[in-house]
């Protein structure tokens, strides 16, 4: 365990070294599971992903129409508002910016508003979501998510605190206005960006 213990510390300090490691981080070699209730079971000969708002054309896939989009292998760092960061995960899934070209967004749109199981949402500029290495995931190191994990789709934007990566994904809203969405409501920072270590709100401490 203290080898264990050493070679991670190592491994955090070539990370910060590199300029990997947001300020406030420290490096896990686990995959914490972390969310608000119960993991939903979802049944995908139900499930649907629908594209809505201002958009050229409104459009839902089923689970087998998703599975021929083409896709990509996004390798990357995760990190979370709690304090962990995992480095070199592995995600594959369609590159939002080549899925928009699918249907079409409006000059009107400047939101994405992921909305989840439960009424979970949560909300990023266009211009963040069309960024190079923003996946709709479905695999993570080669595999299927893990239900635990968004099982069946998730977004993956690496570029901010990992709950702006909403898991059980069903809807893709087009906003003109921005609409905070669970934990932004509840305290989270809007932005979420974690070099700036935008983790929550500053009414929150007054």
């Amino acid at each position: 365990m203290l080898r264990d213990f050493m070679n991670r510390r190592d491994e955090e300090r070539q990370m910060k070294q590199a300029g990997r490691l947001p300020p406030g981080q420290s490096l896990t070699q686990k995959f914490p599971v972390l969310h608000y209730g119960p993991v939903p079971q979802i049944d995908l000969k139900t499930w649907r992903l629908s594209v809505f708002g201002e958009v050229e054309r409104e459009m839902s896939w089923t689970w087998e129409e998703f599975c021929q989009i083409p896709t990509t292998v996004v390798t990357t760092d995760i990190h979370c508002v709690t304090g962990w960061s995992k480095f070199d995960t592995t995600w594959e899934g369609p590159l939002f910016r080549d899925f928009v070209r699918l249907f079409g967004v409006k000059p009107t749109a400047k939101y994405v508003i992921a909305h989840a199981a439960y009424g979970f949402t949560t909300n990023l500029p266009l211009e963040v979501m069309l960024e190079d290495n923003v996946l709709l995931a479905w695999k993570y190191n080669g595999e299927l998510l893990e239900p635990e994990h968004g099982f069946p789709v998730r977004t993956l934007v690496p570029q901010r605190y990992f709950w702006k990566s909403a898991k059980w994904l069903m809807k893709l809203e087009f906003s003109p206005v921005d609409k905070p969405g669970f934990w932004e409501q509840a305290g989270y920072h809007n932005e979420g960006d974690p070099w700036k270590e935008e983790r929550y709100q500053r009414q929150r401490f007054f």
